[in-house]
């Protein structure tokens, strides 16, 4: 028998994709209408009508529909096609000014507001943290891909260790000059925060 076409698996991952969407709209809609505490995952999965066991394949938990975005996708697909002679740093750099160029008014709408949820609510702060150790690993995975090594490497995985330190450090709340008294921030500064510190990375951390 012949293998069956592709384009069926193409359509089921983008159905998951919309589903994951709706999902994390209508959270964050009632997130701003009635306050992150008030709403709970019964209401965000009706109001997606969808079923909350649906909400749970797609979202661990509350704190996850606002920290699990699409961004860091995108950022890993840019990753992937920069020029193979640039090194992990100066790919990640580019495609982090890739990913910037790429964000729309809605995009950028959506990432503010992610961060300003992340400032607000402890829960989301602590929970972010196992999504930078994730992150990390999807980071090696790319880097490793490029320099043809292991994920495991150890020097791998600390150039990615690096490199999420460096956008943990840009975008803290403690971080005055990114950050306003309301705790919130305009992304253009945040990511042009980011480059400087990989810029820094890139020198070697002189002092």
């Amino acid at each position: 028998m012949s293998e069956p076409p592709a384009r069926p698996v193409g359509l089921r991952e983008r159905k998951k994709a919309r589903t994951r969407a709706t999902i994390r709209e209508h959270a964050l809609a009632l997130f701003r209408e009635q306050g992150y505490y008030a709403t709970t995952i019964e209401q965000i999965a009706d109001a997606a009508e969808v079923s909350p066991a649906t909400f749970f394949r797609y979202f661990p938990t509350k704190e996850d529909v606002v920290l699990q975005d699409d961004f860091d996708v995108i950022s890993l697909g840019a990753l992937a096609e920069q020029p193979p002679e640039l090194g992990p740093i100066a790919a990640f750099r580019a495609a982090a000014a890739t990913t910037f160029a790429a964000l729309n008014a809605a995009d950028r709408a959506r990432f503010r507001e992610t961060m300003e949820l992340t400032a607000a609510i402890p829960e989301i702060r602590a929970r972010a943290i196992d999504e930078f150790v994730r992150t990390i690993n999807q980071i090696a995975d790319a880097i490793a891909l490029r320099a043809g090594r292991s994920a495991d490497d150890f020097e791998i995985r600390t150039i990615a260790g690096a490199i999420i330190g460096v956008v943990m450090s840009a975008t803290a709340p403690e971080s005055t000059d990114t950050w306003n008294v309301e705790g919130m921030s305009d992304v253009a500064d945040v990511f042009a925060r980011i480059d400087r510190g990989l810029e820094y990375l890139e020198r070697g951390l002189p002092l």
